[in-house]
């Protein structure tokens, strides 16, 4: 598989199309959707691969996650929305391999992903939109350096009870650099 970022235990790659059933089945198993914004939709895979190249022709950036280890695909996440001119983006992603989680890969993959919003598409602001039930999400991003920017109460109604948005930024000054800023000067001249 083509590896676009490395990190130590993961790597980002494009999106394949060949990957759309995987990627169908996991936003369909509730362990997954439920945290994610398409949690009362059905995805197949023909939805899946339509998605991806909707995406892709709006701009947005989109990466399997997959383990160095044995190449195994473990999840998707991307910088989506992305405004150029503004120089802000939304990040989004989940692990859709069960086993996978609590493990780091997350966070992994937000470094990676913050690294290349930053150094590779010089944005200056990248932002997303949790739900509070989702204090896993939250704590990692907190981890990576986001802020709670605000909140919009009682926006998400589930099983009966009412969850707020949870609106978390991260500025390029708030950003030190995870492996990219290093490996682009390297091959730079001075």
């Amino acid at each position: 598989m083509t590896r676009k970022i490395e990190g130590d235990h993961i790597y980002l790659a494009p999106i394949r199309h060949e990957d759309s059933e995987i990627y169908a089945r996991w936003l369909n198993e509730l362990e997954t959707s439920i945290f994610l914004a398409l949690f009362p939709q059905i995805i197949t895979p023909e939805s899946s691969r339509d998605y991806f190249a909707q995406a892709t022709a709006r701009g947005d950036h989109l990466f399997g996650i997959t383990l160095r280890e044995n190449d195994a695909l473990i999840g998707s996440g991307g910088l989506l929305n992305i405004d150029l001119i503004n120089r802000n983006a939304e990040i989004g992603l989940y692990i859709g391999a069960q086993e996978c989680l609590n493990q780091g890969y997350g966070s992994e993959s937000v470094m990676l992903l913050l690294d290349y919003g930053f150094q590779v598409l010089n944005l200056n602001s990248i932002h997303l939109i949790p739900f509070s039930f989702n204090p896993r999400a939250i704590r990692c991003y907190e981890k990576c350096g986001f802020k709670i920017a605000g909140r919009l109460r009682e926006t998400r109604i589930i099983n009966g009870k009412k969850y707020d948005q949870i609106y978390m930024d991260i500025l390029a000054s708030e950003f030190p650099g995870y492996r990219l800023k290093e490996k682009i000067k390297s091959l730079l001249p001075e």
